[in-house]
């Protein structure tokens, strides 16, 4: 039986075991969503949760991102968080604008209802929001888009991630052998089949 389960964007990187957040006590919240930095503060025009709309709904909680959590599935079941989210979906749906980042509005527009467990900062470090000094303890790097410099992300990642080229050249090396070895596969086939004398599915007389 599942019990929980997380989530992790494809463009992070993880640092650390992942069971460490597996068994992160979310003190009853149905799941944990790590906040928005705050260190970066050459961004602080960029942080649109700080004013307007969503600073007046949270009032005084923090924002969260949604490219990591954990959800706790008999807590989401236990108070319905499935229905509640939906309902408020369907409310948003009307409104083509309010989903254009609905995995992460919508849980932090639902906070009141459904609420959200802050894991501790380093368990998602950015480098659009959170200062370098901060790196050091991130036991996840996400590759975050930056609306200041628009940096592609594989750039990105080669330039932030120290152990990024190690695993790009490692993937490199897996695709060339599976390609490799698919084609050893398909020549070793079409071996044995002209070794044999097949000639295919012949024509049935009728």
């Amino acid at each position: 039986v599942v019990d929980k389960f997380l989530f992790v964007d494809a463009d992070q990187i993880v640092r650390t075991d992942l069971k460490e957040l597996r068994d992160f006590n979310l003190d009853g919240a149905p799941y944990g969503y790590t906040p928005f930095c705050d260190s970066r503060k050459e961004m602080d025009g960029y942080r649109f949760w700080k004013s307007g709309y969503w600073a007046s709904h949270l009032a005084g909680r923090k924002y969260h991102i949604s490219a990591l959590y954990v959800v706790d599935l008999k807590k989401f079941r236990k108070i319905a968080a499935g229905d509640r989210l939906r309902g408020q979906y369907q409310g948003l749906s009307q409104d083509p604008n309010s989903l254009s980042n609905l995995d992460q509005d919508l849980p932090n527009n639902m906070i009141h209802q459904v609420p959200i467990k802050s894991l501790p900062q380093e368990w998602l470090w950015c480098e659009t929001w959170c200062d370098d000094a901060s790196k050091k303890r991130a036991k996840t790097i996400d590759l975050c888009n930056n609306p200041m410099t628009k940096e592609p992300k594989l750039e990105a990642a080669v330039r932030i991630v120290p152990e990024w080229q190690d695993y790009d050249q490692e993937i490199k090396q897996l695709q060339i052998r599976f390609q490799r070895e698919k084609e050893m596969g398909v020549l070793d086939k079409e071996k044995t089949i002209q070794e044999s004398g097949w000639e295919g599915p012949q024509k049935r007389e009728e």
